[in-house]
């Protein structure tokens, strides 16, 4: 078979795998009005895309290899979408590449500037599916959020490296006495305050700090932040431009938990999180209270894959 006859081939799998999972889902996430999950990720080996459904959008990504040709993509994205009945403008496609790329969360691809307003239960979020890689949304996170909200109660909450801030939403809409973001993305910042806007959460002890994680932790120690709850969720991957300093998940976050730790009430609560594939968390010299892992609850029934999880997840006492 030549190479455009199984690209063909492939494309029919896809899209019927696609079809059928997406019957599967959509009946039961629609009464729960969630408008973001996951169709489809490497399930078969030799179909090594990725596709989520954003309220009627698809954005369908290829996990990019040095075998990777320009051709394929776009034919598993015309091939879903006429699956689905989805209009050509509204399917998007990206290269997904791993490794030491995964921190470039805020290169652009494009400049359409052009987001839409999707539901996670209750509260609405901003997406932006066309300008990055990532679309403002985790949403193999679902159930984190969900358990931060529950435990928010007339809590001070820190949210490092919050991106647009979707926990921080959670947590305020949970009763959080306070909520504190941190993000060096002055573009997330924005981002976060439109979101916060939109889920009518007043700036009024809901606090967004333009950042590096580090100097804000150095900051904060001085001035004597202490909060009760806490999510830590790093890319695997960094470099700050203007510092020239780099970030490395596996080497760094011994040091990184250590300055959160300092911020922590005695008992208070951190969750802490990571997608670098081949981590290990190696915290014991701080002599936490507990550490457990939580992955297993913390991974939505869409996110669910043969592969390794797609995050990992601990929840630490301090």
């Amino acid at each position: 078979m030549d190479t455009m006859n199984t690209f063909t081939v492939q494309a029919e799998m896809l899209a019927n795998r696609v079809k059928k999972r997406f019957k599967h889902l959509s009946g039961r996430f629609s009464r729960e009005k969630i408008e973001v999950f996951r169709l489809y990720d490497w399930d078969i080996p030799e179909i090594r895309a990725v596709v989520d459904w954003y309220a009627g959008h698809l954005v369908i990504g290829e996990y990019m290899r040095k075998q990777s040709v320009p051709e394929w993509l776009p034919l598993m994205g015309a091939a879903v979408a006429n699956a689905m009945n989805i209009p050509h403008e509204k399917v998007h496609l990206k290269q997904r590449r791993a490794g030491k790329q995964d921190g470039r969360r805020y290169d652009r691809l494009h400049h359409m500037e052009q987001k839409i307003v999707i539901s996670e239960r209750d509260l609405r979020f901003l997406i932006n599916l066309s300008d990055f890689v990532d679309t403002g949304l985790f949403a193999d996170h679902r159930n984190t959020r969900q358990m931060i909200r529950n435990m928010a109660q007339s809590k001070d909450f820190l949210n490092l490296y919050c991106y647009t801030a979707t926990f921080s939403c959670y947590a305020a809409k949970g009763g959080a006495g306070r909520t504190l973001s941190v993000d060096r993305s002055e573009t997330a910042i924005r981002w976060a305050r439109e979101n916060f806007r939109l889920n009518h959460i007043p700036e009024q002890n809901n606090c967004l700090v333009h950042a590096d994680t580090f100097d804000y932790l150095k900051k904060a120690r001085r001035n004597g932040e202490i909060f009760d709850l806490a999510v830590v969720d790093p890319p695997s991957y960094s470099t700050t431009r203007t510092r020239n300093h780099s970030f490395d998940i596996a080497r760094d976050h011994l040091e990184l938990l250590s300055a959160t730790f300092e911020l922590m009430k005695p008992g208070g609560i951190v969750f802490f999180s990571t997608n670098h594939q081949d981590f290990e968390l190696q915290i014991s010299d701080l002599k936490p209270s507990e550490i457990k892992e939580i992955t297993g609850s913390t991974i939505p029934e869409d996110y669910i894959r043969k592969r390794q999880p797609i995050h990992r997840c601990w929840r630490i006492t301090v």
